[in-house]
């Protein structure tokens, strides 16, 4: 297998600054979301969850430092999230057909 140099294997400051300014953007339109949820409306949810995604690899990826271990430990919090958005998915579509609305304010 090939390994990383050490130097390589740990972000510097400038990353981590760059990731909290990621979360912190990611924050604070998430709440701007849920403010202007009644203009939004049934986008409202995608959104909030397109979100929680994008915080969950960000969170994942440098503070669990799966971006700098081996593919099969990423690959297993993939499956994860995969799973857990298929299962949403699929109970959205089901509550849909049945007319009972899921995703609507």
């Amino acid at each position: 297998m090939h390994e990383r140099p050490a130097a390589e294997a740990h972000p510097g400051p400038a990353t981590w600054i760059r990731i909290l300014v990621l979360l912190t953007i990611a924050t604070v339109l998430e709440v701007l979301t849920y403010v202007f949820e009644s203009s939004l409306g049934v986008l409202t949810a995608p959104i909030l969850i397109l979100f929680a995604i994008v915080k969950f690899v960000l969170v994942v990826a440098y503070y669990m430092h799966l971006k700098f271990d081996n593919r099969l430990l990423t690959g297993i919090f993939v499956w994860g999230m995969v799973i857990a958005v298929s299962i949403f998915a699929a109970m959205a579509a089901i509550y849909h057909i049945y007319g009972q609305p899921l995703l609507t304010p």
